[in-house]
């Protein structure tokens, strides 16, 4: 290994932790230092690139797949690394944050999988992203238990062989980590501390486990930053000693430009790739973010009409499977979000039926895995994808040519019959105000109206605000989309809110600061990039 840089981190305004000093060693530090040194720079000059994108979209209201790639795309003869043996059959994945709680839960879920996640599904808080590294290096050296305060309930691990397969997800490369700055004061972008820190722990545990350090690339929107993260796992393996190629990575497809790059995307990560994800709210609250001043044809409806079956959709989701299998690389499918109700039996009838065809559907278009947010959820897509499956641990030798998706198709928003509603107005500033006064209190995975909603899904509900007020959409019931209209309604849920939980929970809750951050990211002029930027400045802790 190394020796570590001189250069060393500050933790700044930030509480101790309980055993913090077991994560935050001297040499995960001087790692991560070395990742920052490196860089952040390429990172920086890549997030410059995409305000250039977006404002060549803004200009041209189309996207193509890109020319100077074309020879890639046409070369046949290139695969991505084989799967190794741990990631080889991931037919269902289950989602959430690395608490303590949720850690066990999750890898006693039965699912192949568990995205342990330090991004949508987690505010955060200093203690979120160093603790939840603890947990995930106590779940590996089998030193983690979790009793519930409450009920008194007693949580364990199953035996070693029962757990899922743990692939992390850091934070996105747009975000910072504000606790941990180098000597001029900058602070260390979040998916490097994220990674630097789990990598350093956990790769050689992870290999002495049978498994490796496998990892989830979150709002990637094209190749280069693809390339970057190639060139941080080579640099990391060569630092820790390891041999090239033990790291996987699936990417996330979940921004528009990125999904006319999936083929690009696999190349640059070839030795490392491992697949790629179809994600729903992300990716349609890229859409409206890159086209949000391209007129009424990119005028989404309400977030539930938009299923997996709209055609602009399907592009999308036919193409990535064509993409993955082409190129030797797994498939995984969508967020099934249902919470099952423990009070009533009917709302969980009709969704498990919804859950099951979606993932019926999947797993007949051709997808490996999919994802669900819910143990109760775990057999009901194991189904679906057994009954296609069998024994089979994906179904890569499915090469789908049928599949013919042009550029057009895939931004075809117009497509879809449906309209914006006034129920959806309302249901937009629900889950955002509900959603953002959870997030200040930094919890990231919230069930919300059954749903389990994460930051992508707060996302779309404040972009479709922010379209339907910039576009002048004249919803069901005959009103047009106003500032004033989205005040009322945001004041009116305040209210309902208010009355629903009591006075003293209400004045106990972070509400108002939630309201007006909804309506300061859904009613300012200049459409702030992520949600959780600004709301990350108002993050306590």
């Amino acid at each position: 290994m190394s020796a570590p840089a001189p250069s060393p981190l500050a933790i700044v305004d930030a509480e101790p932790l309980p055993r913090q000093e077991e994560v935050l060693t001297e040499a995960a530090l001087a790692f991560v230092a070395e990742l920052h040194r490196r860089f952040t720079p390429r990172r920086d000059e890549l997030l410059a690139r995409r305000a250039e994108r977006r404002a060549e979209i803004a200009r041209t209201s189309t996207l193509d797949f890109l020319p100077e790639t074309a020879a890639i795309r046409a070369d046949d003869s290139w695969k991505v690394a084989p799967a190794p043996e741990a990631l080889n059959d991931r037919r269902v994945e289950i989602t959430g944050p690395t608490d303590r709680k949720m850690t066990i839960n999750a890898l006693n879920s039965g699912a192949r999988v568990w995205l342990a996640d330090f991004e949508d599904a987690s505010a955060p808080t200093w203690e979120n992203v160093v603790l939840g590294q603890l947990n995930l290096t106590d779940a590996y050296t089998r030193n983690i238990d979790f009793t519930d305060p409450k009920s008194g309930k007693s949580y364990a691990l199953k035996a070693n062989e029962e757990l899922a397969t743990v692939v992390m997800r850091p934070r996105g490369w747009h975000l910072n980590e504000r606790h941990l700055v180098d000597a001029d004061g900058t602070p260390v972008p979040g998916a490097l501390v994220d990674f630097g820190l789990y990598f350093f722990h956990n790769a050689g545990r992870l290999l002495g486990l049978g498994k490796g350090p496998y990892f989830y690339l979150p709002k990637t929107e094209s190749h280069l930053e693809a390339r970057l993260w190639n060139e941080v796992f080579v640099f990391a393996q060569d630092y820790v000693g390891i041999p090239q190629g033990t790291v996987r990575a699936t990417v996330l497809i979940e921004t528009i430009t990125a999904a006319y790059e999936m083929e690009e995307i696999l190349y640059e990560l070839r030795d490392h790739a491992s697949g790629l994800n179809a994600g729903r709210w992300d990716y349609l609250f890229s859409i409206v973010k890159n086209f949000r001043d391209g007129g009424a044809k990119f005028v989404l409806p309400d977030r539930n009409a938009v299923t997996m079956t709209a055609p602009f959709m399907r592009a999308y989701t036919e193409l990535l499977v064509r993409t993955c299998h082409k190129r030797g690389a797994h498939a995984i499918g969508g967020m099934a979000a249902f919470i099952p109700s423990r009070r009533d039996a009917e709302v969980n009838k009709v969704a498990f039926e919804k859950v099951r065809a979606d993932k019926d559907r999947e797993a007949g278009d051709g997808f490996d895995g999919s994802w669900v947010a819910h143990p109760d959820l775990v057999p009901i897509a194991m189904e679906s994808f057994d009954k296609v499956l069998g024994e089979k641990p994906h179904q890569k030798d499915r090469l789908r040519e049928d599949v013919d998706v042009k550029a057009a198709d895939l931004i075809a928003v117009d497509s879809l019959d449906a309209k914006p509603s006034y129920a959806g107005l309302v249901n937009a500033v629900q889950v955002g105000i509900r959603y953002i006064e959870a997030w200040l209190r930094g919890l990231g995975a919230v069930a919300i109206f059954n749903l389990m909603e994460d930051a992508a899904t707060a996302e779309i509900s404040r972009s479709q605000i922010w379209q339907w007020i910039n576009a002048g959409v004249v919803l069901d019931n005959g009103e047009k989309v106003t500032a004033e209209l989205a005040r009322k309604v945001a004041a009116e849920e305040l209210a309902n809110i208010r009355a629903e939980i009591g006075d003293e929970a209400f004045a106990a809750g972070n509400w108002q600061q939630a309201h007006d951050l909804l309506l300061k990211v859904s009613l300012d002029e200049d459409y702030a990039d992520f949600l959780t930027l600004p709301a990350y400045e108002q993050l306590k802790g």
